[in-house]
């Protein structure tokens, strides 16, 4: 309790500072891996795609459906470039919860699905809604 009453009311507080300011290292600012990953051993990570869905519909009063979609899709080049490109839930893989736009049902949906093949080209799936 004593050693409490003390750190509570000292009056200087105690900071430590550091007497050298930090040591900076520049990084690579190119959009691209800093390896050569062109040969086959590097194929899971082109196989990496990223669909970033936002779609909805719904029925308007005078019975027309309305569709919003700009689902975009991200994925990988040949040395690790990234890029976005725009895509739409027909092309969503399968394992996505999106649901199937039949008909003109009300439908709002939003998510991050992402698919890989590893190494041995097992298949892998995640998605996240927001």
């Amino acid at each position: 309790m004593e050693r409490l009453y003390d750190i509570a009311f000292r009056t200087e507080p105690q900071i430590s500072v550091p007497q050298d300011p930090p040591l900076f290292l520049p990084v690579q600012a190119e959009e691209q891996a800093d390896i050569d990953i062109s040969g086959d051993a590097f194929d899971f990570v082109r196989s990496i795609r990223v669909y970033h869905i936002q779609f909805s519909q719904r029925e308007n009063r005078d019975g027309d459906c309305n569709r919003y979609d700009s689902t975009r899709l991200g994925s990988y080049g040949v040395q690790g470039d990234y890029r976005w490109t725009r895509s739409s839930v027909a092309d969503v893989p399968p394992a996505s919860q999106l649901p199937e736009p039949v008909h003109c049902r009300s439908i709002s949906y939003r998510s991050v699905f992402v698919d890989w093949r590893d190494h041995e080209g097992n298949y892998g799936f995640e998605e996240v809604r927001y």
